[in-house]
Order: structure tokens, then C-alpha cells, then sequence
């Protein structure tokens, strides 16, 4: 009997290696398996879903790209149109300039926008639809500006056509840029399009 077991283990060995089973190569690390789904949240933001307002959508880096994650603001009830688009992108600053959630954070998101920026309306021979910053726009990193611009360009804050005019608190010329697919895709070398606007 002693015999046979001792024939058996040669046996179950070569049948083992025939079959590419080998214990040393038996993966142990798991830690590394959520990167893996970058940029894919698994349960919505608490936070998101509480608070009560205006569902919006505010452009995050996630990668080497933006991405969009739901928001809400809040608007006070009958407000005019013009203050209501400097209270949207005033709230959407806010969003922006939020540290993400430990869920966004998990899944890789990221935003380059810092707190304390502010938002005012047009002046005196500005366009009507004018946003000025309280850091102007050129000064502002490329990933920021492209999260700012996209993010404006996809609410209330913008034009028919998608785009923003935007200037900075010292009164010089104005440009309205546009999120263009470039922009989206590599906002760190890519900076938002944009004209200048005329002089009224």
C-alpha cells in the first residue's frame, strides 16, 4: 500500500504541470483590481442625491480627460434671467472648487479648480451674456480652465450655441471660448478655443 501512495505523487505532480498549475504563480495581490474600471463610480454621491436644486453636471479630471459627474445647485425661485445665469455659474464654481467625494476620489477623479473664485456679471458695454471671473481666465492652468469652460458651456450659463464669454475683474477684452472633443479629451495640452469679443 505504502508503495502505491509513493507512485502517486510523481503521477499527481506531472499531471499538475500538464495542466499549467503551478503554486508559485498563484496571485495573491488584490488590491491593485479597482483601477483597473477608472472613472466609473459604483453608487452615485450621497451628497448628490440630498441635496435639493437643480440637477447639473460640472466637468471633473478623471485620467488624462474630463469627465462629466452630476451636481445639483440651487436657485432662488423667480429670479431674473440675467442674475439667474451668474447665480448658476457662481454655484458651479463652487461645485468645481469641491474636494470629490472618497467615492470620485476611488475611482480616480480629480479637479485642478481652487476655492475662493467668484463670478459677476456683465458690465457697463460688456456683452449681456458676459461672465467675469475673479481670476481671469489666461491666468488660470490649463486643466482648470477647460474644466471651467466645459462646465458653463453645458448649463444655463451659456450662449444658444454652447459657448462663454468670459474676462477677468480688470475690465480688458473678452474672449468666448468653447469645449470642443480636443479639449474633453486632452485638456492638459489643449486649451479651450477662443475669439476675442469687439469692443462695444
Amino acid at each position: 500500500m505504502r508503495i502505491r501512495r509513493l507512485l502517486a505523487v510523481p503521477v499527481l505532480a506531472v499531471l499538475l504541470a500538464g495542466c499549467g498549475i503551478r503554486a508559485t504563480q498563484v496571485p495573491t495581490d488584490f488590491g491593485g483590481a479597482p483601477s483597473r474600471v477608472p472613472c466609473s463610480l459604483s453608487e452615485p454621491d450621497p451628497s448628490a442625491q440630498t441635496t435639493r436644486g437643480v440637477p447639473v453636471q460640472v466637468f471633473l479630471l478623471c485620467g488624462s480627460s474630463l469627465v462629466t459627474v452630476d451636481r445639483s445647485v440651487t436657485v432662488p425661485a423667480g429670479t431674473a434671467d440675467s442674475r439667474r445665469r451668474v447665480l448658476v455659474a457662481q454655484a458651479l464654481l463652487d461645485q468645481l472648487a469641491r474636494t470629490p467625494s472618497d467615492g470620485e476620489r476611488n475611482a480616480g477623479y480629480a479637479t485642478y479648480v481652487r476655492g475662493g473664485m467668484t463670478v459677476s456679471g456683465p458690465r457697463a458695454k460688456d456683452p449681456e451674456d458676459t461672465l467675469r471671473l475673479s481670476t481671469a481666465p489666461e491666468q488660470l492652468a490649463s486643466y482648470a480652465l477647460a474644466q471651467v469652460v466645459c462646465t458653463f458651456s453645458d448649463s444655463t450659463a451659456a450662449e444658444g450655441d454652447g459657448s462663454v464669454i468670459l474676462g477677468g475683474p480688470d475690465g480688458g477684452p473678452l474672449r468666448r471660448y468653447e469645449c470642443s472633443d480636443d479639449v474633453r479629451s486632452r485638456p492638459g495640452t489643449t486649451r479651450p478655443p477662443s475669439s476675442e469679443v469687439p469692443a462695444a
